[in-house]
């Protein structure tokens, strides 16, 4: 790549949008003005503010190294390192999938759940609040469990994930965001490190793998080639892990306990019957996301 000659703001932005225009690379401004707010270390007020400042040429060939990366498929947030989620910023490498907006409903269901039970006198409702025990399933960035942590803040949170590496970025997450002291990272597939012979759980969450193997080529080139395929595939079809996560969160919740699980693609039929065919649970509930799509399934324990 020659190097980058003098330019202002302005200029370096429109050739950064020219050049991912060229890739056919979606959402090509935002991932433009991303990348020129990380390389030069300011956000989008100042960006917009100072058009006629000049960029000095080593931060603008930081910047058009980034943007190569970007047209050859490496997703924005892999390159500089963060993506937004729940209001929160999180640290994100390869190691762990990108939180996405959808996932946000997990939360929006948990809570609504939780508010239908506070039926009791307030103050009694408060303490039990106070006191839930709660898992997070594959916890990856650890969005989730540090999301719950920061809308419950007595709660105590267990996160689970297969990957050790993964588990070091949700540790450095949940430290930023001041919740290490009441979320404990476990290193296991999904709840292993948590089974016992007594339930121990009040709520589990968990946006678990459930991307088919047999629909890889069908992934954008983003997602395919550069989120961690642990993180994305759940079997040749996608929903097999699904059986399991049921089966020990059956065990692992106690009596009115709730399960909240994101849903796949195509994978509601298949999670649907599984409760059908399970004693034990009730008040089973399916919630849209907002483009019409079937994206969490929640239930509670029977009592």
């Amino acid at each position: 790549m020659p190097a980058a000659t003098a330019m202002d703001v302005r200029t370096a932005l429109k050739e950064g949008i020219a050049r991912l225009a060229s890739a056919d690379v979606p959402s090509r401004t935002l991932a433009a003005e991303l990348l020129l707010m990380h390389a030069l270390e300011r956000d989008r007020t100042w960006l917009y503010s100072h058009p006629e400042q000049m960029v000095a040429p080593a931060t603008a060939e930081a910047y058009f190294a980034l943007v190569a990366r970007r047209a050859a498929g490496e997703p924005t947030q892999y390159l500089i390192g963060k993506q937004e989620f729940w209001g929160l910023d999180f640290e994100v490498t390869p190691a762990v999938l990108i939180p996405r907006p959808e996932t946000e409903h997990v939360i929006e269901v948990l809570l609504e759940r939780l508010g239908s039970q506070d039926s009791t006198p307030a103050g009694e409702a408060e303490h039990k609040r106070s006191n839930l025990r709660i898992a997070d399933v594959g916890t990856g960035s650890g969005c989730l469990a540090i999301a719950l942590a920061r809308e419950l803040p007595h709660a105590e949170i267990f996160a689970t994930d297969i990957s050790s590496a993964a588990l070091a970025v949700a540790r450095r997450n949940a430290a930023r965001h001041g919740v290490n002291g009441r979320v404990h990272f476990l290193e296991c597939d999904l709840l292993g490190a948590c089974a016992g012979s007594q339930p121990t759980f009040d709520v589990i969450v968990s946006n678990p793998p459930y991307v088919g193997r047999d629909e890889a080529d069908e992934l954008a080139r983003e997602v395919r080639d550069h989120e961690p395929p642990a993180a994305l595939f759940g079997g040749s079809t996608g929903v097999e892990i699904y059986a399991r996560l049921v089966e020990q969160a059956g065990l692992g919740l106690g009596p009115g306990g709730i399960l909240v699980l994101e849903l796949g693609y195509n994978s509601l039929e298949h999670v649907r019957a599984i409760f059908e065919t399970k004693v034990g649970w009730r008040n089973v509930a399916i919630t849209l996301d907002l483009a019409g799509i079937s994206r969490v399934l929640s239930a509670e324990r029977a009592l």
